[in-house]
């Protein structure tokens, strides 16, 4: 079987899109729709379902995908065998929270890509359970995850640095004006903004607000750090973010630090599948990956776990 096949087959099942697949592959489109179509027929079945909004693996399509990247893994490790001693190549993806694609990662893909030029590095916006699925599926590579855990035993995951969480404010928000700290009691009468469920902090908060007798705490989440900090920047409310997220709107004084109850700092995690293979390529951008996000928390003055 050509695995030119299953690469396209298992492109086209990561993007939902034959026009993505093409771009990511560097094919025309057409070349797609033909590699599926003789893939499907060599396997005498059906793999997607054509609809409006994209493609979708059918269940024969689900059962083949763990399988494809098998293969397309084994061929990777045959070709480093040849290739040992080549300049790094290929294509590594790295699934991330928002926080952490909006502020640190930039940064540190920037570098990895001047000094690397070979591999195609990519970014992927996604949160823990995603991440840890795409870790599964192959869809990802490497993870960075704001855990103190990865929390699945079948994925290998190393801390490189810790990140402060704030409790921001508007300065006009009256818990900005309290001349005392402020209390789970103040907390749960205002409107707090947390992330999407998943999040090890945010969780940890809303359970510590609905565990106060009598009270009940009002609580928005967000799949992304950037609308609760605009809502707060706004004034309906406060938010318990990593410093990383609001270091410009602190700086240029949209936001305030609250003085209130303690949140321990936030792990980064480096995650990897253990099953699956770590190509050179891999390799390198998980090393880049750890020194530049110890380098780039010190450079913002946050505090790093020691290797």
């Amino acid at each position: 079987m050509d695995t030119r096949l299953l690469r396209t087959f298992t492109t086209l099942a990561r993007t939902e899109n034959f026009t993505a697949a093409a771009e990511e592959l560097h094919v025309a489109q057409s070349t797609v729709t033909v590699h599926i179509r003789d893939l499907e027929k060599e396997l005498g079945t059906r793999l997607f379902d054509r609809l409006p909004r994209g493609a979708r693996l059918t269940s024969h399509g689900h059962r083949l995908l763990a399988r494809a990247e098998e293969v397309l893994d084994a061929e990777a490790r045959l070709r480093a065998v040849v290739d040992d001693g080549a300049p790094l190549s290929g294509r590594i993806v790295i699934g991330a929270g928002e926080t952490l694609c909006s502020s640190l990662l930039p940064g540190v893909v920037a570098d990895l890509r001047a000094a690397e030029p070979g591999i195609d590095v990519q970014i992927h916006a996604a949160g823990t359970a995603d991440a840890v699925e795409g870790l599964r599926s192959g869809r990802i590579d490497v993870a960075l995850l704001l855990e103190e855990e990865a929390g699945a035993p079948d994925v290998a995951a190393q801390a490189v640095t810790r990140l402060p969480l704030v409790l921001v404010a508007a300065p006009g928000h009256p818990l900005a004006a309290l001349d005392r700290p402020v209390t789970p009691t103040d907390l749960a009468a205002t409107e707090v903004f947390l992330l999407e469920e998943g999040c090890s902090y945010s969780d940890a908060l809303a359970r510590e607000l609905s565990a106060l007798p009598g009270e009940r705490p009002r609580t928005t989440r967000f799949g992304s750090a950037e609308a609760a900090r605009t809502c707060v920047a706004a004034g309906l409310g406060v938010a318990l973010l990593p410093g990383v997220a609001v270091d410009q709107a602190l700086a240029d004084g949209r936001l305030t630090v609250l003085d209130g109850p303690g949140a321990p700092d936030v792990a980064v995690l480096v995650a990897r599948h253990r099953a699956r293979w770590t190509s050179p390529a891999a390799h390198a951008v998980t090393d880049a990956l750890e020194r530049g996000l110890r380098r780039g928390a010190a450079g913002k003055g946050l505090v790093l776990t020691r290797a």
